[in-house]
């Protein structure tokens, strides 16, 4: 037996080290039965891959460690509400890295308020006459700034069933979970204006500045042209978009609607959008060395 210092220390060391381990409470695990189950109620998430299910798994188990779930109104939100909420938020941060990185994005809260039904909340603005104009808006969910997230269980539930709301053979591209949680993203250099912060040579720009203008004069277009299809179609009775047209109200809203749609029906939005799909796989796929830094 080699009763060297240097075999003594480093057995030394190794006892110190297990001894902290066993002193941490390992992180929870989602049992298989309940995570099959959220898989299976969302096709999205049950067409990855075996590989990324495992990783989005225990994304989802560290982001339920640290997060805190709120019923309003009575509600009680189960461990099923809860697994199939944070599946869907951790969803576009699956290739940002181990989970422990990839969830610093949403390191800015820690509350999760679920609304049985739609919420009311209370809006003011000022006109161009200085004039303070108050009205309240019905919402089915909203990602406050440095704050936490508010979702209709109603409306998640409502992106459990795809094709309830649609013609045979098509399928919803709503989902307000992604939908908040793509602002949350947004929201990490300021305010929400549809322009996440992107990775270190996003589409080979050189630099930030460069990135943020690649990215914004492919947006800009499409948001554009996309709010002038909604106006048509609300106007004058033109086709109405594939997306939903709530994108049209403002750049924050028309990327969160193509993160819902680009999640959760990706060819047809490989199809209608390929530009921004693009951008979107940059972004959402970047490579080890150019991960996007929260």
């Amino acid at each position: 037996m080699d009763t060297s210092p240097w075999q003594r220390i480093r057995r030394k060391i190794r006892r110190l080290i297990m001894r902290a381990s066993a002193s941490i409470a390992p992180l929870p695990e989602i049992p298989a039965a309940l995570w099959l189950c959220t898989l299976n109620t969302y096709p999205f998430l049950a067409e990855l891959e075996l590989a990324e299910q495992a990783k989005l798994r225990a994304l989802a188990a560290r982001f339920l460690q640290h997060k805190r779930f709120h019923g309003a109104h009575g509600l009680i939100v189960t461990d099923a509400m809860a697994v199939e909420i944070a599946a869907q938020a951790c969803l576009p941060l699956l290739h940002w890295g181990e989970p422990v990185q990839a969830l610093r994005w949403y390191d800015d809260f820690v509350g999760i308020v679920v609304h049985p039904g739609e919420a009311v909340a209370r809006r003011e603005y000022r006109d161009e006459a200085g004039v303070m104009h108050y009205y309240d808006e019905v919402i089915m969910g909203e990602a406050m700034e440095k704050g936490p997230v508010m979702l209709s269980w109603q409306a998640v539930d409502a992106g459990r069933r795809p094709h309830a709301h649609n013609a045979p053979g098509t399928q919803s591209t709503m989902n307000v979970v992604i939908h908040e949680f793509a602002h949350k993203i947004d929201m990490r250099n300021g305010s929400a204006d549809g322009c996440p912060p992107l990775p270190p040579g996003f589409m080979g720009a050189g630099s930030a500045r460069e990135a943020r203008r690649i990215w914004q004069a492919h947006w800009g277009q499409a948001y554009e042209t996309f709010r002038e299809q909604v106006i048509i179609a609300q106007r004058f009775g033109g086709q109405p978009p594939w997306l939903d047209d709530y994108g049209a109200s403002a750049p924050a809203e028309f990327f969160a609607v193509a993160c819902e749609a680009f999640f959760v029906q990706r060819q047809r939005f490989d199809q209608e959008f390929p530009k921004l799909a693009g951008l979107l796989e940059a972004l959402f796929h970047p490579e080890a060395s150019s991960l996007p830094k929260p």
